[in-house]
């Protein structure tokens, strides 16, 4: 692992390197061949379940140690990489920590074509969000397969209110258990089944003070057998104040979409004087008995659609976010303070949100355009010969 991550790091290096020299030859700001940023989020948690304090789950933490690259290799090439440090311990964990790696073309202003690893394109304002900007969420956002390998086409209209994208990826489901056979091969390997693939629609739309994130997916989860997503991501925004609205309907038949599965997801949020944010936030989880599920021989859990039938769960709470440059409209240093607590049942045993349960977190996160600061840095040293 430490060869691994060295190999990067030179890499990384040798890139920012390579950079600058395009810098000195006349990129400008719209055709940065290299952006390299940093983020990292670092909590005390302290999680109970009936008042009784989850000792494992609780304590300081490094949430979140992100690190992202970006550039416009010609004006019609880019491409993007987000890479997640805090969870590796090999080369496997590496590939499986990369959230996203992929170009991205775009022969007119309307048109972009893009391929790589990629973000499975379903609606809805929290599953829109980055992890490092989420607290607490639903039961559905804590279990869901969302980058996957896989390629779009996005228009734009003229105006750039409204962006139409169609992907075909790998499903969400292709690695879970119920992909597999009951019995691995001759070495003791797990057998897959088959190749699962996901086709998704989505709509992003601006207008005036609405915003949406709207979706229709269709996910196998086995061969020709397809899991079919309804979401509707609503945000009205007005003054200082946001309200963001999800819900998800999801069914692998035509009665099961009948909001017999189904996520709701709210937030209120108000920004104070540009520097501090309060919010309020709740989500619901509900699944009808007959979604499909994987069984151990022990009785438990190990795989289906992200959500266990019988699962019917609630999670309330709010929070408030400080950010002490936000008076000159920055937000790359943010300290955070929420709680939720959960109500209901949640038949997943391996599952994260549970009856009685609670959860606060109080943290810190910032990010860093290390491009920008090598560059100031550097100015300033030669400013001072």
């Amino acid at each position: 692992m430490k060869k691994t991550f060295t190999k990067i790091l030179c890499a990384a290096l040798a890139m920012l390197s390579v950079s600058t020299v395009f810098a000195q030859q006349g990129y400008e700001k719209s055709n940065e061949i290299f952006r390299l940023g940093v983020e990292a989020r670092f909590d005390y948690l302290n999680q109970a379940l009936e008042g009784n304090q989850l000792y494992d789950a609780s304590g300081f933490k490094v949430r979140y140690f992100n690190l992202r690259m970006d550039g416009q290799i010609t004006p019609k090439f880019t491409y993007s990489w987000r890479q997640r440090f805090n969870n590796i311990n090999s080369a496997a964990d590496f590939v499986n920590n990369t959230d996203w790696l992929h170009l991205t073309y775009k022969p007119t202003d309307n048109w972009a074509i893009s391929a790589g690893k990629q973000v499975v394109m379903i609606g809805g304002w929290e599953y829109d969000r980055a992890p490092i900007d989420v607290y607490y969420c639903s039961e559905y956002w804590n279990n869901v397969n969302c980058f996957q390998l896989g390629a779009s086409v996005a228009f734009t209209t003229n105006k750039g209110d409204d962006t139409i994208t169609f992907q075909v990826c790998q499903s969400p489901y292709d690695k879970m258990a119920m992909n597999y056979a009951e019995n691995p091969d001759p070495d003791g390997d797990p057998v897959k089944l088959g190749d699962l693939y996901a086709y998704n629609l989505y709509w992003m739309g601006s207008h005036g003070f609405y915003t949406a994130l709207h979706s229709l997916n269709f996910s196998e989860y086995e061969r020709g057998k397809f899991d079919v997503y309804v979401v509707l991501g609503n945000q009205f925004k007005f003054g200082d104040a946001t309200i963001q609205l999800d819900l998800m309907n999801r069914g692998v038949s035509a009665k099961e979409l009948l909001f017999e599965n189904f996520s709701i997801m709210g937030e209120v949020d108000y920004l104070i004087a540009k520097r501090v944010n309060i919010f309020a936030k709740a989500t619901y989880d509900k699944v009808g008995a007959n979604y499909p599920t994987v069984i151990d021989d022990d009785g438990d859990y190990v795989g289906g659609l992200f959500l266990c039938p019988g699962t019917e769960m609630t999670r309330v709470g709010g929070g408030v976010e400080y950010y002490p440059l936000g008076g000159r409209g920055n937000r790359d240093i943010r300290f955070h303070a929420a709680y939720c607590y959960n109500i209901g049942n949640n038949t997943n045993a391996k599952g994260t949100a549970f009856n009685k349960g609670s959860f606060l977190t109080v943290g810190l996160t910032w990010k860093i355009d290390v491009l920008q600061g090598i560059t100031s840095l550097v100015e300033k040293i030669q400013s001072k010969r």
